[in-house]
């Protein structure tokens, strides 16, 4: 399948990893890239950029396939060396960046200037279009589903893509609510070039996380995420657990007057308990809504070569079936899902 987005990335499928906290190493990056789609080093879970060169220099050693890096840009007193980041992914060869968070137009100049794409998370068409202003060449358009910050308007995929079909030149992929074959067709017959999972490839096989994890994204359902921080302005989707129980009761006592050191137990230093030590209930980790449609933990080349073979039954068969008047195929379809 070729998009926009194959022919940028010089890659085969249409399928992003998203950058994930604990999650984005050499092992999860490499497995992507390797089966078609493009992998991604987490930036920031390397503590010091000369970490991220050895974290580069691993994955590099893992695939030859085009992967990237993902550099989120925190609102934070303390920023963390952003320039000498940059300039690991440049030295490490990179060419393809997935920024998140805070505009990255300060640090665009120094992307650019290393031949570097960039591919900008959104959750909203203004910042989306930002994004294009500033000169990123693709945006991942991140709909309120997903796992992680949602934004503030709550716009869920269904309208969102659409609109960013209609005000955008650049190509875009959708992110929020990915798992499948049914997703991507959705989102290519809304506009999109492609799909970014995240929540999906954590329940994975060559996932570096403890196995307690993916098997809670197996058995959760779409039910079971939960939106905290919101009287803050920094609302996050994540799995319910005994922490987050605790977190939205705090939040429920403090109202308007919550402050996040009121919350730190439950958010901060929290993934290492959860990705390493398989602790499910030490406090607030990002998931999406998508959880309810996780239901195995393949390897990630059978996850991807799947979705793209039921991609192309879907738009061959169901889709077009429509339109020749053979109608429905409840089997088929039952099995795609």
């Amino acid at each position: 399948m070729k998009t926009a987005i194959t022919e940028l990335f010089g890659i085969e499928h249409p399928i992003i990893q998203g950058g994930m906290h604990y999650v984005g190493f050499a092992e999860m990056a490499s497995a992507v890239s390797n089966a078609g789609g493009l992998g991604l080093i987490t930036g920031l879970t390397q503590r010091t950029p000369e970490l991220l060169a050895k974290e580069i220099a691993r994955c590099r050693d893992m695939t030859d396939k085009p992967f990237g890096v993902n550099l989120t840009f925190l609102p934070t007193f303390s920023a963390p060396p952003y320039p000498e980041y940059i300039a690991a992914i440049r030295e490490g060869g990179v060419r393809i960046v997935e920024t998140a968070g805070r505009s990255p137009e300060q640090y665009m100049p120094a992307l650019k200037a290393g031949g570097i794409k960039v591919i900008h998370k959104c959750t909203s068409v203004r910042h989306s279009l930002k994004a294009e202003q500033i000169g990123c060449d693709a945006v991942s358009v991140d709909g309120f589903e997903c796992g992680g910050h949602p934004g503030e308007d709550d716009m869920p995929n269904m309208i969102l893509l659409p609109r960013a079909a209609e005000e955008l030149k650049i190509p875009f992929v959708a992110s929020g609510g990915m798992a499948d074959a049914r997703s991507l067709v959705a989102a290519l017959a809304m506009g999109a070039a492609g799909m970014n999972m995240g929540t999906r490839f954590i329940a994975t096989k060559e996932a570096p996380v403890h196995e307690n994890v993916k098997k809670a994204l197996v058995a959760a359902t779409e039910l079971d995420t939960r939106l905290v921080m919101r009287a803050l302005r920094n609302t996050e989707r994540v799995l319910n657990n005994k922490g987050v129980e605790q977190l939205l009761e705090i939040e429920r006592e403090k109202g308007k007057s919550l402050k996040i050191e009121d919350i730190h137990e439950q958010v901060a230093g929290v993934y290492p308990k959860v990705m390493i030590d398989g602790d499910m209930d030490a406090g607030a980790w990002s998931c999406g809504m998508v959880v309810g449609l996780i239901h195995d933990i393949p390897t990630v080349k059978e996850l991807i070569d799947r979705i793209m073979a039921d991609a192309e039954r879907l738009i061959r068969q169901r889709l077009t079936g429509f339109l020749d008047g053979t109608g429905q195929r409840p089997a088929a379809a039952r099995a795609i899902a």
